[in-house]
């Protein structure tokens, strides 16, 4: 399995990077379906605050894909959003080349629409392209666009978080007042959109810069080869490098969209339709599409690697030959099982009836580190086979021959009848006079000073 983020979210496999942070595919425990999991990669505060100011976006709209959840754990942040697994633009640009006018006057007016919301939050999106316009993997069916990664946008009169003369974006997509310093609005978005539209019909980036001398130098020009002329009214308005002669609202570009889709000639009955493949690719082994095969381990569970979507267990601590700290380990046995034999016992002394050392070399150290997981540290807590163990090791070399306990003589035993006497306990003897003495004499000299002391005040 994946590694559990925070107790909720299951990181499975990674499906996208940005310069922010890496985007994973992952199970949400609570909610109990599969969603995209934006991770932070930087911990600098000037990413947190791009991190606080993207996850705080809440906009609740079909062509929009926002942030709907964030959790912390440790030093790593994430925000949550709806799992889209058609790819972007740029996938189907890859695929299929440039696309037929209607199927991309269909994706603008999604695109348009998704926009209108985002300003009406007064929210300036700041990088529009290709890779941040994903699709849902709809087939061959009606396509379906999200316009996402809100991680530059900024609402209007907010302070920036860049120096002055620094340009925010993504170069190729540059509205001119961009350029110049100006503050971000909404005509700058919708610049952007223009040149995603020439990008889709054209099916190559555009360039923007020789656009903007065109159009300052010489007006609008003609359509573009391939381009129909009503499509081009309308991308031609969104390209105007003057933003007081472009559009000013994406509603307002949407209505003139949606009149010149009316004159746009049917499609030819040869065309090939576009169909939106999936692009994030089958579920790695453990995960169905009702979740994961096996529950999630808890806090103190196994270790996860969620790189790999699978689990990886915990090394196992094998005993090796020697310890941490140089010593051989102690090998500790279970109560009833047979000693081991000792390599250094004397052949003249008898059986000893404790277990013999496993080597001459072991220490006997109740503070040598023990090769199995818990075992006590502390000479306190060294289990009863320790401690046996223990005093085998120095048995060899103190003993000196069995040590038989004498016979002791078994006590007369009293006549019948006769009053039983309980033996008073032994008393224990206090210190030799050669010490009692000078202590008394230092006891009384003190005390005649002390009273010497108190009659002088």
């Amino acid at each position: 399995m994946g590694e559990v983020f925070a107790g909720r979210y299951e990181l499975i496999d990674p499906i996208g990077r940005g310069g922010a942070g890496a985007v994973w595919r992952s199970w949400d425990h609570r909610r109990r379906r599969y969603v995209a999991a934006k991770v932070l990669q930087q911990s600098d505060a000037h990413a947190l605050l791009r991190f606080v100011r993207e996850q705080a976006l809440r906009i609740d709209h079909p062509h929009v894909l926002a942030p709907a959840s964030w959790a912390a754990d440790d030093d790593k942040v994430l925000f949550t959003m709806d799992l889209v697994s058609g790819g972007s633009l740029a996938h189907v640009i890859g695929d299929y080349g440039p696309l037929p006018p209607r199927f991309v006057c269909t994706l603008l007016d999604q695109l348009l629409s998704g926009l209108a919301a985002v300003h009406a939050e007064g929210v300036v999106h700041r990088d529009i392209k290709p890779a941040n316009i994903l699709l849902e993997a709809t087939g061959t069916g009606r396509p379906h666009l999200r316009l996402s990664d809100f991680g530059i946008s900024m609402r209007k009169g907010e302070p920036r978080l860049t120096e002055t003369n620094y340009v925010v974006g993504t170069p190729g997509y540059f509205a001119p007042e961009q350029m110049t310093g100006a503050e971000p609005d909404f005509p700058a978005d919708l610049f952007a959109v223009g040149l995603v539209a020439l990008y889709l019909v054209q099916g190559q980036k555009p360039d923007s810069r020789a656009l903007v001398e065109h159009f300052a130098t010489y007006g609008t020009p003609g359509a573009p080869q391939g381009v129909p002329e009503p499509l081009w009214q309308v991308v031609a308005g969104m390209l105007q490098p003057d933003p007081q002669a472009r559009f000013r609202t994406a509603t307002g570009a949407r209505k003139a969209l949606t009149a010149a889709v009316e004159m746009l000639p049917e499609p030819a009955p040869d065309e090939e339709p576009v169909e939106v493949f999936d692009q994030i690719g089958p579920l790695p082994p453990g995960f169905g599409p009702q979740g994961p095969s096996t529950p999630a381990p808890g806090p103190q569970g196994s270790v996860q690697d969620g790189h790999q979507g699978h689990q990886q267990a915990q090394p196992v601590q094998r005993p090796s030959s020697m310890s941490e700290t140089g010593s051989l380990p102690l090998r500790l046995r279970r109560s009833g099982s047979p000693a081991p034999p000792s390599p250094v016992a004397q052949p003249s002394a008898p059986p000893a009836p404790a277990p013999a050392p496993a080597s001459p070399s072991a220490p006997a150290s109740a503070h040598a580190a023990s090769p199995l997981p818990g075992a006590a540290q502390g000479p306190s807590q060294v289990p009863m086979g320790a401690a046996q163990y223990e005093q085998a090791l120095t048995r060899p070399y103190t003993a000196r021959g069995p040590e038989v306990p004498a016979p002791t003589p078994p006590a007369p035993s009293a006549p019948q009848g006769a009053p039983a006497f309980v033996q008073a306990p032994r008393r224990r003897p206090g210190p030799p006079p050669k010490v009692t003495v000078p202590v008394l004499l230092l006891a009384l000299f003190c005390f005649a000073v002390g009273i010497w002391a108190l009659t002088q005040s």
